[in-house]
């Protein structure tokens, strides 16, 4: 009899333990982790890119050296940075956003001076580039919203009752900083776009 209590108390216990968080926790954790470390990967396969972007732009544009040289610079800035997001404080989260930005914009800007150079348009190696960092620019965009959710996540299972009790008592885990746009990304997002014909 006593043998049934205490494996029935140990029952109960159990099942109140996995509804708590005790695995939703770290699971959440590790999607962070998860998310961010394919955030990491879209960012390395950018920079991978703009080496061979930069090649074929040169041979047509040799006038646009200094927005040649404004990705070269952006570039190593953005890989010289990386980031543990389980571990990482607000500041580093916003200078990796920051340096991440600062590549998106020369990117940008590079990719704008196909209008002064038509032989560029036609030349089939930067179209496919393009089209590679065009493509690449849309799997970043899905990887952060991927990360901003999973981060939601997990400071909701750390914070949020009853699992935050769980938390308390047994993982001591802080809540991440969330991803957010750099201030440059957010000035440009707050204007109206130009159109002209």
């Amino acid at each position: 009899m006593r043998f049934l209590k205490t494996l029935l108390a140990f029952a109960a216990a159990a099942l109140l333990l996995t509804g708590c968080g005790v695995q939703s926790i770290p699971q959440a954790k590790n999607d962070v982790e998860a998310k961010a470390a394919n955030l990491t990967n879209e960012y390395k396969r950018r920079a991978d890119l703009v080496p061979q972007l930069i090649g074929v732009v040169k041979g047509s544009s040799k006038h646009e050296r200094e927005t040649l040289e404004a990705v070269v610079a952006a570039r190593s800035k953005a890989t010289s940075i990386s980031i543990d997001p389980s571990k990482s404080t607000p500041e580093q989260v916003k200078a990796y956003q920051s340096a991440q930005g600062e590549l998106g914009q020369a990117l940008g800007k590079l990719l704008s001076i196909t209008e002064s150079y038509p032989n560029l348009k036609a030349n089939d190696a930067y179209r496919d580039l393009q089209a590679q960092l065009e493509g690449n620019e849309n799997r970043i965009k899905i990887a952060r919203q991927d990360l901003i959710e999973s981060i939601q996540n997990y400071n909701n299972q750390v914070t949020v009752f009853p699992t935050s009790l769980t938390n308390s008592w047994f993982f001591h885990y802080q809540k991440m900083a969330q991803w957010d746009l750099p201030a440059e990304e957010k000035a440009a997002n707050e204007k109206a776009p130009e159109v002209k014909f």
